[in-house]
């Protein structure tokens, strides 16, 4: 079963590998994505923040479930054009109740793959561009807190350390295996390119 986790856990700073087939367990680990982004009131998820070592992640910026015309899935994206720059807020699931302005590209264009496995380019800017840009980035292990100006980051740092100290509460009471265990199942993940099949939903159906 997939949650949502948080700050530091090691998957948040993994280096995501490349997505090599589109079938239907990632289908179903995309659908569990988009609900545990809608529960958490969010408009974007990334597979690390799931702790899959894979490059996708899915959006829709209304995040209003009955809206799935705008459910957007990127696999393999890869952002090829940055355009102006401009500073908006931002927040992150990994980071409950903490936001600050970051600085990014006004506009930018993605190339993916979508869940067919067809190539889909697009223009974004506003709303999406920023989603898009933050949601890459996590593939790379980079996070909104990496953007933060110097006074940004500092007023920040209270919240930040309050977050982590959550995950260790939650790490001690055995919600989350320690550092070492979890980094060596992102490797093993990683490793073997496929969705393990406790949380590809392919063990048990409730």
């Amino acid at each position: 079963m997939l949650k949502v986790v948080i700050y530091p856990h090691p998957a948040l700073r993994y280096e995501s590998v490349p997505v090599t087939r589109v079938d239907d367990d990632l289908r179903s680990v995309v659908r569990e994505m988009f609900e545990l982004m809608y529960e958490s009131n969010g408009i974007g998820l990334a597979a690390n923040q799931v702790g899959l070592p894979f490059r996708f992640f899915v959006l829709n910026t209304t995040a209003d479930p009955e809206r799935a015309d705008q459910e957007r899935v990127f696999i393999n994206p890869e952002i090829v054009k940055r355009q102006r720059s401009i500073e908006d807020e931002e927040g992150c699931l990994s980071f409950p109740g903490l936001y600050s302005k970051v600085r990014r590209a006004g506009k930018i264009r993605v190339r993916a793959f979508d869940l067919e496995g067809n190539t889909i380019e697009l223009d974004a800017d506003d709303l999406l561009g920023r989603a898009i840009q933050h949601e890459a980035d996590h593939l790379s292990g980079r996070l909104f807190i990496d953007h933060l100006e110097p006074a940004r980051r500092v007023s920040a740092e209270t919240k930040i350390r309050e977050i982590e100290a959550a995950f260790r509460k939650a790490q001690r009471e055995g919600e989350y295996e320690s550092d070492e265990t979890i980094a060596r199942r992102l490797d093993e993940i990683a490793a073997n390119g496929t969705i393990p099949a406790d949380l590809a939903g392919r063990v048990s159906q409730e």
